[in-house]
């Protein structure tokens, strides 16, 4: 891969890991401010704080992947599929950058699944 495009993508990921970790921060915040006394409102609380919190658990997932793809783009391995050790196109990477397979792994994977 292209040093340029490699780099263009780290800077990506890294903007990426900032704005989901100040959503992170923002949703946990939200989590802890206290319930109404009002026991609609209450009610209606607790229902949009478990939609916060599949959203928190969202955000976190993201991120792990991001590491993940940091720590590969680091490492060296970045781009080289972990399936078969075979390149993965740029075009993949550009349009999902956490792919840790090629594309002919993936569909073989996604065909599995399927079973």
């Amino acid at each position: 891969m292209d040093s340029k495009l490699l780099e263009g993508l780290r800077q990506e990921l890294l903007r990426k890991k900032e704005e989901l970790n100040s959503r992170l921060a923002r949703i946990t915040a939200n989590l802890r401010r206290g319930l109404e006394p009002d026991s609609k409102e209450r009610a209606k609380q607790l229902e949009d704080s478990e939609v916060v919190d599949a959203l928190g658990n969202d955000a976190r997932t993201e991120l792990r992947k991001i590491s993940s793809t940091l720590q590969r783009m680091e490492s060296g391995d970045y781009g080289i599929c972990v399936s078969c050790g075979s390149a993965i196109s740029n075009e993949r990477l550009l349009a999902h950058p956490y792919a840790e397979e090629c594309i002919d792994c993936a569909r073989l994977d996604d065909r599995r699944r399927a079973r």
